[in-house]
């Protein structure tokens, strides 16, 4: 799909993070229920979470961000509602592409996947980058984390957007890899 087709259906992209996975399917439900909205992933994980990730035009992802924040009530562990989504971030969340030999490769390690999610926005935006992967809570405690790729002043560009952009407390690290080995390209997707 091209970066205009992208653009014209993913105006905005949302996340929710609840506590309780049975509330979190509560709060699935409202969601689909309040707007016409995609739901891009929805699923239990570690450690007895339920994250949601969301979008669509804005005001119907406003819409469902809105009901979903009120329903998850005290059990909200994060959100994210994220106007203007670069166009790349939700194919690099179902995406697994190796690093070109020659990428630098950064590795960014959140605390939740609304940060993550977040995070990858703010690197993409920044300078001309790509988040081969994206890996969102499950099998990692809940926590989120991506790798940046591309040219070494472009990729360390990014990760220092990420530092000024996102609260220093949600960040669990931040890596540099100048020159991957070829024998760990695969293990960075």
């Amino acid at each position: 799909m091209s970066d205009v087709a992208h653009r014209s259906t993913l105006e905005a992209v949302a996340v929710v993070e609840t506590a309780s996975i049975a509330r979190g399917f509560v709060v699935l439900d409202a969601i689909a229920k309040r707007a016409p909205v995609t739901v891009r992933r929805a699923a239990p994980v570690s450690p007895g979470k339920l994250v949601i990730v969301f979008g669509g035009e804005l005001e119907a992802t406003r819409e469902s961000h809105h009901v979903a924040l009120e329903l998850a009530g005290s059990g909200l562990v994060d959100e994210l509602l994220l106007p203007g989504a670069h166009p790349m971030l939700l194919p690099a969340m179902d995406a697994v592409v190796e690093p070109a030999p020659g990428d630098a490769v950064g590795i960014v390690e959140t605390a939740t996947v609304a940060t993550a999610v977040h995070a990858a926005d703010v690197a993409l935006k920044a300078v001309t980058v790509a988040v081969p992967r994206m890996h969102l809570a499950v099998g990692v405690g809940g926590k989120g984390w991506f790798t940046v790729a591309g040219a070494l002043a472009d990729v360390e560009a990014a990760l220092g957007a990420v530092k000024g952009a996102v609260r220093e407390d949600r960040i669990v690290a931040i890596e540099l890899i100048a020159q991957p080995h070829g024998e760990i390209r695969g293990f960075l997707s």
